[in-house]
């Protein structure tokens, strides 16, 4: 029996592992239901992968786990998945419609939104008015 004081009907979870990858027998389909729908105005984002490797240098080199990992956390490119169902509605804030749409390389603020780990990719949840510009080629953006 639970020592919290729950309401009637309701039943805490088992704790549960968290997983570095998907199921493997899922499939493309069910992979991707498991991602967090978007509620309201807010926008589903993964985070680009970081190269490990040190440009300009002759020699094979890799980063150091910590440069890639704060490179992939300050991050101001982001990879718009889904986008809530109120995103973009509100006329008087969005004249001219949506800023952005699923499939779009965006950019937004070092730092923005609910940060969080799935199967060991960083996805953020923004606000659909979080959006400073959409990039074409982010390849060539970096921070600083």
């Amino acid at each position: 029996m639970s020592e919290i004081l729950l309401p009637p009907g309701i039943v805490l979870p088992k704790a549960y592992q968290p997983s570095e990858k998907p199921d493997e027998n899922a499939t493309e389909e069910e992979k991707a239901k498991v991602l967090p729908v978007p509620t309201g105005y807010k926008m589903l984002c993964i985070v680009p992968e970081v190269s490990k490797k040190i440009d300009g240098t002759e020699l094979d080199l890799e980063k150091p786990w910590e440069t890639a990992h704060r490179e992939e956390q300050t991050t101001s490119v982001l990879f718009v998945l889904r986008v809530g169902p109120d995103a973009y509605k509100d006329t008087n804030k969005f004249p001219n419609g949506p800023w952005c749409k699923a499939g779009d390389f965006v950019m937004v603020r070092t730092y923005t939104g609910t940060r969080f780990r799935m199967f060991g990719k960083e996805m953020r949840l923004i606000n659909d008015d979080q959006i400073e510009a959409v990039v074409q080629d982010p390849r060539g953006i970096s921070h600083v």
